[in-house]
């Protein structure tokens, strides 16, 4: 998966809707038979949901760890998380 396709991310927008009009957007740049990869966080149920109306399959999981507290984040805004392969 690390070098094949294309990775979105990060995806942050402040709505659904948005959030789906920015993936679309960026999956028009690409061939319909190219592989498009979108890391969503788990705790967002929107972006879980657009995840599946674009019929994409898991393909791996990761855990989150913090020391401490949870970070603040906006979570609710978080459709794609970065990558591990961009970095």
């Amino acid at each position: 998966m690390g070098r094949s396709g294309y990775k979105v991310g990060p995806l942050f927008a402040d709505s659904a809707e948005l959030a789906e009009l920015l993936f679309r957007a960026l999956k028009a740049e690409i061939k319909p038979t190219d592989l498009i990869y979108l890391n969503v966080p788990e705790v967002n149920g929107c972006a879980v949901a657009l995840a599946e109306k674009y019929n994409m399959n898991t393909v791996f999981k990761t855990a989150r760890m913090y020391t401490g507290q949870f970070p603040d984040l906006p979570l609710d805004r978080t459709f794609g998380v970065t990558t591990f392969e961009l970095g």
